[in-house]
């Protein structure tokens, strides 16, 4: 491995998305990320996703990549006991359980900061770990919905939308591997660990830009607008004469000029009604229908082609096949062919971002339930092949 954190070892215990893809990305850029799972079921990331080959998850393979399988039973002292062995020799110990459950458990930072001050203790959660919240179930789902972002997003004709992915669990998982690295530099400083408290709702706040300023100063709140940023234009989705929408954000003053050529109509570029950013927001709606009056004359190549040449940013609203055939995406090695064990070599996205010493790599797709058991109990813990043999046969093991 390449990666920055090859000399780091975590310890997940979390499941589903938000804490195991904080783990993915550490593990991504070279971190040994030991994945304990319950014995039998795994993380039920095992068995999610819209999509399934032979009743296997394609997701798993992606959010699991990288990691070592261990089965272990925390519902066990003897598992729990396991576990605190583990992260006397870790640095980070990551989980995504409601708040409490590592206290149930006898895991709590204070007794995982016993065996091990260094410890990073990274911990995922619906509300944090703090407040009159923090003992509530709490989704990605609904994070976005406390976070704002539910609310702002989709057709302002009808009910808040989805994005489209797990975004409050994105989300999430990337503050929470901000965290863990901020707290690692500061143990370089210090030599203490800490613990990094990362809530669902919270993540989806801070990316609301100046949501909450513009209503107490202005008393604006925020609606949904769909594909539109309110008074910056252009900044839309056109429709193309091959049937395909394709993006353009020529709201610049300058850009706006030279889309105005590119258009043909370079008059446009200075007609009191568009010549500025603040007369092109104000007529908005107008400069829309022209454009696609224009668009919708043009396929889809041939406007890119035309924009490019004008210097005005677009580009076609991809899916995963323009992905896979596009050749910048080739080029900078945008995505990556892995082997897995169900289906050969598969593509999924590379490690990001790009580091140019330290770049990180994909070692290997989602591993099989437990893959790694013998590894690391026997290689870490130093337990003999007995001492797993009845751990195994106790139910402790899988």
């Amino acid at each position: 491995m390449t990666g920055a954190l090859t000399d780091i070892r975590v310890i997940e215990i979390g499941t589903l998305l938000a804490g195991p893809f904080c783990g993915q990305q550490l593990a991504d850029h070279g971190a040994e990320v030991i994945k304990v799972e319950p014995p039998a079921t795994g993380d039920p990331m095992r068995a999610w996703g819209q999509e399934k080959a032979d009743g296997k998850s394609l997701w798993w393979p992606v959010v699991g990549r990288g990691k070592k399988s261990v089965t272990i039973n925390l519902r066990e002292a003897a598992g729990q006991d396991l576990v605190l062995r583990l992260a006397a020799r870790a640095d980070v110990l990551l989980e995504n359980f409601r708040p409490g459950t590592l206290e149930k458990w006898g895991l709590a930072p204070e007794v995982l900061h016993s065996v091990n001050p260094r410890l990073i203790v990274t911990r995922v959660s619906g509300y944090g770990q703090t407040g009159p919240y923090s003992s509530q179930p709490g989704f990605g789902a609904i994070g976005e919905a406390m976070g704002g972002i539910r609310y702002t997003t989709g057709d302002p004709e009808k009910k808040p939308s989805r994005t489209g992915i797990s975004i409050g669990d994105t989300l999430t998982a990337m503050f929470a591997t901000i965290g863990t690295l901020n707290a690692l530099h500061a143990r370089n400083r210090t030599g203490k660990g800490q613990v990094v408290d990362a809530a669902l709702y919270e993540s989806v706040l801070a990316v609301m830009e100046s949501l909450l300023t513009e209503y107490h100063v202005a008393g604006f709140i925020r609606e949904r607008t769909g594909s539109i940023i309110p008074n910056i234009a252009p900044a839309n989705a056109y429709p193309t004469r091959d049937g395909k929408v394709h993006l353009i954000s020529g709201n610049q003053d300058t850009v706006w000029r030279r889309m105005a050529h590119a258009m043909g109509r370079p008059e446009l570029g200075d007609d009191p009604r568009y010549a500025t950013h603040i007369a092109r927001g104000r007529n908005q709606a107008e400069l829309d229908d022209l454009i696609a009056e224009w668009t919708v004359t043009l396929d889809a190549e041939e406007l890119h082609r035309l924009l490019n040449e004008h210097g005005v940013p677009n580009g076609q609203i991809y899916r995963a096949p323009e992905m896979l055939a596009d050749e910048h995406f080739a080029a900078r090695h945008a995505i990556d062919w892995v082997d897995s064990p169900d289906f050969g070599a598969i593509p999924m996205q590379n490690v990001v971002p790009k580091l140019s010493d330290t770049p990180g790599e994909i070692e290997w797709s989602g591993p099989t339930l437990g893959e790694h058991n013998n590894e690391v109990l026997g290689g870490i813990l130093g337990l003999d092949d007995d001492a797993i043999s009845r751990l195994r046969a106790t139910g402790v093991v899988g």
